[in-house]
């Protein structure tokens, strides 16, 4: 499979070509070629489930010069997480088109390119292993993303993503100053200009920089995440953007923050990640977001803002998972990013669906739902259940793993872990209550229930859903070795010290004792 992963990055863009060709005024040949196109933008992701090994590193990789004057390469790569990324991203940037088919009705040539656009630069940020490069993608998804918002969002949509672009690049430019940092510390060393992580990961940073290096990258990584106080721009994104475009801002686009988070900031400079006020100050930071977005939710009278507030609750639990550095934490924050992703994804689905019936987001206009739309009303339950936590369901594993991975740093992380679940589960229920049950007013009476179309997108994320709050094993194997890596990056000998098999391969004190591997 050489070139696979080009082949995945670059479907979106030749789809965006091709849809370039088509003459505007033929509007259902712009639907359909940009629904192909995204379709056929996931179906090439799944060779590399298929073909992935989880005994290996980085897989499906490609290397060439690109910007050889300053050290910049094209050079491609996953691991265990970037595959769940990638596919996740593929998955949903196909469910988001198929959900505008309704949705939109102006500049439809525009607003397609555009999502293929984001598709594209997405993937990028998943594939790329080297740190220009990543950049480059990391700038690349503002610009579709601010068109999507500021032309076919709501009242106030130029604000909104004005706002959005103003918050990302001011975390863009601090994260630009720490890759500089790193870069011209690793040329000092090494005397070689390389922008390469598997490169930079040999230098040798002092401490008092690697702190500063650290923040500098943290602040470009938590304005996308959000994480509290740098989330403000997320509420108001999310309420003017269509619903296409707050799925794949809130399944995919936050997703790329924890993702820097994980794949740079941890293994590049473990000895301040590791750091007791480090630790402490997103740790706090992440409780602060876990219960403060749980009871904003509770005020909320905008469904949709509701849902928007929910993301930023549910990503505090992601990063506190990533801070406990350790297995269970780690391998916890990624899946519940995937979890976020299915269900917050859904959520959103479902609001664009009622908005387009009644166009109104306010909670108190909708009553007794159930009566009218029953298959929604099902699929809005199932939902739910996935959002708050709730067994056989995806939220449940996620949160009962970061819950481990948190208990076992501090009692104090995971009481707070537990708060924020039952606070979720309160708004979710309160919203569910409102909506879906009670009497049914003469507005609602008459509204359809989910057409085929409609089901068709709901229906991959339940089965996804289901799949990982039944059968879980197969995403933890496939996240074990990367989140081995990082953990022993961190925590140098952390499996040996426990007496546990190292997914490395590394012997523990046991199995040297015996003369076994270790290893599973």
């Amino acid at each position: 499979m050489d070139h696979i992963l080009s082949v995945v990055l670059w479907t979106p863009l030749a789809g965006l070509l091709v849809l370039l060709a088509i003459p505007s005024s033929n509007a259902r040949a712009i639907k359909l070629w940009a629904n192909i196109a995204s379709f056929i933008g996931f179906l090439v992701c799944l060779p590399l489930v298929f073909g992935y090994d989880r005994t290996l590193d980085f897989q499906f990789v490609e290397k060439a010069n690109w910007i050889p004057s300053i050290g910049a390469s094209y050079h491609l790569g996953i691991d265990g997480f970037g595959l769940l990324l990638v596919v996740l991203t593929g998955l949903l940037s196909f469910l988001s088109i198929l959900s505008s088919w309704n949705a939109i009705t102006v500049r439809l040539k525009e607003y397609y390119a555009h999502f293929l656009l984001l598709e594209f630069a997405c993937m990028g940020v998943f594939m790329a292993l080297d740190f220009f490069l990543f950049f480059v993608f990391w700038e690349l998804v503002l610009v579709p993303m601010y068109f999507i918002i500021a032309i076919w969002g709501g009242p106030r949509r130029v604000y909104s993503a004005i706002k959005f672009v103003i918050f990302t690049l001011f975390g863009s430019i601090l994260m630009l100053l720490g890759i500089l940092t790193l870069y011209y510390q690793h040329y000092r060393q090494f005397q070689v200009l390389t922008f390469d992580i598997n490169d930079l990961i040999r230098t040798s940073v002092p401490p008092e920089m690697q702190w500063w290096i650290f923040w500098a990258l943290f602040i470009g990584f938590a304005v996308k995440v959000p994480m509290f106080p740098l989330h403000t721009w997320l509420p108001d994104a999310h309420t003017e953007a269509p619903t296409a475009g707050s799925v794949i801002l809130a399944s995919v686009l936050l997703k790329m923050g924890t993702y820097g988070l994980i794949r740079f900031s941890l293994p590049l400079l473990p000895d301040a990640a590791k750091d007791p006020t480090v630790v402490s100050v997103v740790a706090a930071l992440s409780i602060i977001a876990i219960v403060y977005g749980a009871l904003v939710c509770l005020m909320q009278k905008d469904w949709k803002k509701l849902v928007a507030y929910s993301s930023v609750s549910h990503m505090g639990f992601c990063t506190l998972g990533i801070i406990a550095m350790n297995p269970a934490g780690l391998s916890g924050s990624i899946l519940q990013q995937i979890n976020h992703g299915i269900s917050t994804g859904m959520l959103f689905l479902i609001v664009g669906v009622v908005y387009e019936r009644r166009h109104t987001r306010m909670i108190a206009e909708y009553s007794g739902l159930l009566r009218a739309m029953p298959v929604l009303t099902i699929v809005f339950l199932i939902t739910a259940m996935s959002s708050m936590g709730l067994p056989p369901l995806n939220g449940f594993i996620g949160e009962i793993t970061i819950l481990r991975g948190a208990y076992e740093v501090s009692l104090g992380w995971a009481f707070a872990c537990v708060a924020g679940i039952a606070l979720g589960a309160a708004y979710l229920i309160w919203l569910f209550q409102r909506t879906m049950l009670g009497e049914i007013t003469e507005k609602n009476a008459g509204l359809r229930d989910l057409s085929f179309r409609e089901i068709a997108y709901f229906a991959p994320l339940l089965v996804w859903a289901f799949w990982i709050g039944l059968y879980p094993k197969p995403f933890f194997d496939i996240l074990e070795r990367p989140v081995a890596q990082i953990v022993e990056r961190v925590q140098p000998g952390y499996y040996a010290e426990r007496n546990l098999p190292n997914p490395l391969g590394t012997p523990s004190p046991a199995a040297r004792l015996t003369g076994g591997s270790g290893s599973q």
